[in-house]
């Protein structure tokens, strides 16, 4: 092959369907392989390409550390970039996927984002982990209140309900299911809905203790546990997506990075702001939302911005989206000039009439 050869893959959970693509003379020869890590490097070694090009998802980061290895440029494309989007097909297949992923590349277009080192892949995937383990504690304690209260029973309610005495009070309604007479199966719900919550806030606590091991670890971490209200499950997530401050521009590409910015539809004098993107991590979104809602009883900063914003209650759910984003490029500039938290001072007293 020569160095016009591009190598395209659309990358699968059980196969791959490549492309490969000449530049001067545009021909493609596709080609479908199991998807492993030996049969990945056996394509590449086989067609030795100039360039490798792959799509975001869960595959692209050992894909991107093998091509490393093998010492070959890889580049994974952004297709939740405009230009990768379908519009008006007639068909969509892997060879399609895979033919449009070379040809972008051919012609200089191709939207590109960057792949972290394995060590900050593993760190956000711990993270998704530990929120997936929330949901399903969440999911638990609905469950509970949902049987309880069907049954003409008080559901629990504030945080001691869940502690151990709030967890044997509830308990006490509770019966193995196989024990259950056909009229009293509420129990045996009951009790594999406490089982199902008392596992998952155990697992919940393994997960956190391995973050709290990472974070303590991180200067990262200590520099924005800094700030007033932010907790260190906000903090973690902001240092591991954000991972290098200096990729950024400015605080615009920080917002749309986190997909808090909003959409915008321009056609001639017509220049109208809908809903947000909600592009980027979803993970580090939604903790950044919930620390805004907390920072507002710790900061001043953040209550002023939110009561500056919220124009009294009826845009209050706005003021919030647009209080997470400030926060995130706050935290930006903070890990790029690695700085600790400054607080606004506080405004100067009104002049009074002599």
């Amino acid at each position: 092959m020569t160095g016009t050869t591009i190598l395209a893959i659309d990358l699968g959970k059980y196969k791959c369907v490549s492309c490969t693509y000449d530049k001067v003379t545009a021909a493609a020869e596709f080609r479908t392989i199991t998807t492993s890590r030996a049969e990945v490097e056996r394509l590449i070694r086989a067609t030795g390409p100039a360039v490798v090009v792959i799509e975001a998802c869960t595959l692209a980061g050992w894909v991107s550390d093998l091509c490393g290895e093998l010492g070959i440029p890889c580049k994974v494309a952004n297709t939740a970039a405009e230009a990768w989007k379908y519009k008006h097909t007639k068909r969509k297949s892997d060879r399609d996927d895979a033919l449009r992923l070379a040809q972008l590349e051919a012609l200089g277009q191709l939207p590109t984002v960057v792949v972290p080192a394995k060590r900050v892949r593993e760190w956000r995937a711990l993270i998704a982990h530990r929120q997936a383990l929330v949901a399903q504690r969440v999911a638990a304690q609905n469950r509970i209140r949902a049987v309880l209260v069907g049954q003409g029973l008080p559901a629990p309610r504030g945080a001691k309900a869940w502690t151990a005495a709030g967890l044997a009070g509830i308990a006490q309604f509770a019966r193995p299911l196989a024990e259950c007479e056909p009229d009293d199966l509420w129990r045996g719900l009951l009790d594999l809905a406490l089982t199902a919550y008392r596992q998952a806030d155990e697992l919940v606590a393994v997960a956190e203790a391995k973050l709290d091991t990472i974070g303590k670890a991180d200067a990262r971490v200590r520099l924005l546990d800094t700030v007033p209200g932010l907790g260190p499950r906000t903090a973690e997530a902001v240092v591991a997506h954000l991972d290098d401050p200096t990729r950024f521009r400015n605080g615009r590409q920080v917002g749309a990075y986190g997909g808090l910015v909003p959409r915008q539809f321009q056609s001639g004098e017509d220049d109208r702001r809908g809903r947000i993107t909600k592009r980027g991590p979803a993970v580090l979104r939604k903790l950044l939302v919930q620390c805004a809602w907390c920072m507002l009883r710790y900061n001043r900063w953040a209550r002023a911005v939110f009561d500056r914003l919220s124009r009294g209650k009826a845009r209050r759910k706005q003021a919030v989206v647009a209080l997470a984003r400030r926060v995130l490029v706050r935290c930006w500039a903070m890990l790029r000039d690695n700085q600790p938290w400054r607080a606004d001072p506080d405004p100067a007293p009104a002049a009074t009439a002599a």
